[in-house]
């Protein structure tokens, strides 16, 4: 079934799929339009970070859009920020007005202080013709047991959100924000993340790869979208644009309202 998509944009919805990535990326051989999305209610070959397997039972929300028009490589990496911004304003519309959606560097949405939403980009293309497939996974009638950060999905938060609607919903504040994001740069992005971050200025567990975990303080988003760390145990701060963060203990202003 095709959704509702704003100007320059195109989503197909289907209930069951291998990977929405992988299918993007056989459109995007085909030289498929930038805004070309698919949306799936379950995949059987998801996959997170990292090459880590993502679960993707039936009943929630799997999508990838397709972007072509990216501007500077390493600029494109924001394009993460912009859909974590577009994907909670969708939340936000389509949940209670109890339920606080905060963002967790690098690529998570929390609802109430658990993770119930990621994004992950890849990238491909022709010397040249760069694209970027922007994948994200919400959870909305049921997430993962046992995960390193809690996790929680949105019925069990009050919400009741058919994974067609959100898919609209996303696509609509997307393009918004990325009408933003090319206009004015990333200033009006990070402005709205930061807005919503969980544990600014607050406490941290830094996880990078091949290293010991640190903690430390979140202390900031640069102009660029990379984490501003200050040790626990001195030395200057750090600017961090790969890796992972967790909460050390829970921020009663991440809690539910």
């Amino acid at each position: 079934m095709e959704i509702a998509a704003p100007p320059g944009f195109t989503c197909r919805y289907v209930e069951t799929i291998g990977s929405t990535s992988d299918a993007l990326k056989e459109a995007a051989a085909d030289f498929a339009p930038d805004g070309t999305a698919i949306a799936a209610g379950e995949q059987t070959a998801g996959r997170g970070r990292y090459g880590r397997r993502w679960a993707s039972p039936p009943g929630n929300l799997y999508m990838s859009l397709l972007l072509r028009d990216v501007g500077p490589l390493h600029a494109a990496a924001q394009l993460s920020f912009v859909a974590a911004v577009a994907m909670g304003e969708a939340i936000s519309h389509l949940t209670p007005e109890g339920v606080a959606v905060r963002f967790k560097w690098p690529n998570d949405v929390l609802a109430n202080g658990a993770k119930t939403a990621g994004v992950l980009l890849e990238s491909g293309g022709a010397p040249g013709e760069p694209w970027v497939i922007v994948g994200t996974g919400v959870n909305l009638i049921s997430h993962p047991e046992g995960t390193d950060f809690p996790a929680t999905d949105l019925s069990a938060e009050g919400a009741a959100v058919a994974p067609p609607a959100l898919a609209a919903a996303y696509l609509a504040a997307f393009a918004r924000w990325r009408r933003r994001w090319r206009d004015q740069g990333f200033a009006p992005i990070r402005a709205a993340w930061l807005a919503a971050a969980a544990h600014l200025g607050g406490p941290v567990r830094l996880k990078l790869a091949g290293r010991e975990p640190r903690d430390g303080r979140f202390v900031d988003l640069d102009e660029d979208g990379a984490l501003s760390f200050e040790p626990d145990h001195g030395g200057p701060r750090e600017r961090i644009s790969a890796g992972e963060v967790h909460f050390p203990r829970e921020d009663p202003a991440d809690a539910k309202e």
